[in-house]
């Protein structure tokens, strides 16, 4: 096992040595979020063989003084994603690849006393890449019509996953998922 690990990173060690010295042709934004997706553009370009790679953009969770807060980390995903995608394009590796952007939670509407929002239950989902169908998929979100304080839910997130899952990884979305969820069609 230590072997085959040892030979893993090693194989991957040389895929990345032999990319570094390439250029791209964009300027990735000075951010924690930038640096990660372009350390991964270089991993896709290696050609390694991953299905998923996994980035955080952390600092959303704003319980006070939100506004400033939101304004700045959406800018800097907005930069970094919108940079990652063009760097892919450049090499036409954006076929294969599919950007989701997701929560773990979402927010009130309210304002709390701190100029923040507190947790709440429904929350957007971004898929980028040029087989997704584009558009908005299910309703938008209503600020008047409010289940306890919280945005409604129009679209189940399994569902999202379940189309990820089955349409795009082509695995199966139930065992994964633990249940049968219509996948919402996102792909071409």
């Amino acid at each position: 096992f230590v072997q085959s690990a040892q030979k893993s990173a090693l194989d991957v060690s040389e895929q990345l040595a032999a990319q570094s010295g390439k250029q791209t042709s964009v300027s990735y934004p000075d951010s924690p979020l930038a640096e990660k997706l372009s350390t991964v553009a270089q991993l896709i370009r290696s050609g390694l063989p991953a299905s998923i790679y996994y980035v955080q953009h952390d600092g959303f969770d704003t319980h006070s003084n939100q506004a400033a807060a939101h304004e700045g980390l959406l800018r800097q995903l907005g930069e970094s994603v919108s940079t990652f995608t063009k760097d892919l394009e450049s090499d036409k590796l954006l076929e294969r690849v599919c950007v989701m952007c997701f929560s773990e939670f979402g927010r009130r509407v309210a304002e709390n006393a701190s100029e923040g929002t507190d947790h709440g239950t429904a929350a957007p989902m971004f898929l980028i890449g040029n087989n997704v169908q584009a558009g908005l998929h299910g309703e938008h979100p209503s600020l008047d019509d409010l289940d306890a304080g919280d945005l409604k839910f129009h679209t189940d997130f399994r569902r999202v996953y379940a189309a990820v899952l089955q349409d795009w990884l082509k695995v199966p979305a139930t065992d994964i998922l633990g249940a049968q969820y219509e996948p919402v069609p996102l792909f071409a």
